[in-house]
């Protein structure tokens, strides 16, 4: 196994380099875990061997001593570990929190699975095969899918892994703070060359990913104008581009993405990648409610098969620049 980064991050003995802030909360739990885990290891065996020794029978005759108990010691060993189950639980939970929750003004890139490598998106049009260029110090938002079986994106220099799940979007971020090259793994079986699906995660300047991000021969079909032109090509009709009324044939996309949205069976759930794209490939799935109460009449086809995952992506990618 070979760990690709120019920057030598702060490489330990049994962790991979650090790339990411995440990465050393990460270890420093790790490291409290196995700390404590060895301490309680010792004075268990430790414990067992030396009351062993000591009260072992010496001979037929000798008798078991009567050995009352001791609420305080019994209370003691119990507590003190709740304490450290604790403390692990807490911890453990704010790192969590921290990994999931993704800042609002992260860079998005759309990550590709497929046997047996990974390409990459952005929203100018530039595409990449098994390298993602990023720049240092940015948090960037990954929009993960598959295009075949399931895989799992997996950076082990910044401790985090998300599947690749065939037909939705995952989600995961990272805000690397070194600048270098670090190797990305698939980390669920996927086949017969699945230990040969690399890619690498090129953290770079934020003056050399502009030049990088322009020199891109597909600008002019950015994913977001991609999406404008599906819009105008298949839902101009009836989504338009005004604030919803009560005689509105169909929702309004302007200001779709981000909005929580009401559903005739009384439920509701925000307007994210996941939605947006049920929504378009099955659009029975959650019929929207109108402003007025009523549920909207459910005339609109399903899309599924009809567009490409580039025309999904550009079409979503479209939607979110619909701002009220």
């Amino acid at each position: 196994m070979i760990w690709l980064n120019t920057a030598a991050a702060h490489a330990s003995t049994f962790m991979p380099p650090q790339g990411t802030e995440i990465a050393s909360q990460y270890d420093k739990l790790y490291g409290f875990i196995v700390i404590a885990s060895l301490i309680s290891c010792v004075l268990v065996i430790g414990g067992l061997v030396m009351f062993a020794l000591k009260y072992k029978r010496k001979s037929e005759n000798d008798k078991t001593a009567y050995i009352t108990h001791d609420t305080r010691l019994e209370f003691a060993w119990s507590f003190i570990p709740f304490l450290i189950f604790m403390v692990v639980f807490v911890w453990g939970t704010y790192i969590y929190l921290e990994l999931r929750t993704v800042p609002k003004n992260a860079f998005e890139v759309h990550v590709f699975g497929q046997k047996w490598n990974w390409d990459f998106m952005y929203k100018s049009g530039k595409k990449s095969t098994n390298e993602m260029v990023v720049p240092v110090n940015t948090p960037i938002k990954l929009i993960i899918t598959s295009r075949d079986v399931l895989h799992s994106f997996y950076i082990p220099a910044f401790r985090v892994k998300q599947d690749a799940v065939p037909g939705r979007y995952t989600k995961l971020w990272f805000n690397a703070d070194k600048v270098g090259d670090f190797q990305v793994f698939c980390a669920e079986y996927c086949g017969t060359n699945h230990s040969r699906m690399l890619a690498k995660v090129k953290v770079v300047s934020k003056d050399d990913f502009e030049k990088w991000l322009q020199d891109n021969p597909y600008k002019d079909l950015a994913s977001a104008d991609v999406g404008q032109k599906v819009y105008n090509a298949k839902c101009i009709a009836c989504h338009q581009l005004v604030p919803e009324a009560s005689t509105s044939i169909a929702p309004s996309f302007l200001g779709l993405f981000g909005k929580t949205r009401q559903f005739a069976d009384s439920t509701s759930a925000q307007a994210d990648e996941n939605y947006i794209r049920e929504s378009i490939l099955n659009s029975k799935a959650k019929i929207v409610k109108r402003v007025s109460g009523e549920a909207f009449p459910p005339i609109m086809p399903a899309f599924a098969g009809a567009l490409s995952e580039e025309e999904l992506v550009g079409l979503i990618e479209y939607l979110k620049t619909l701002k009220e």
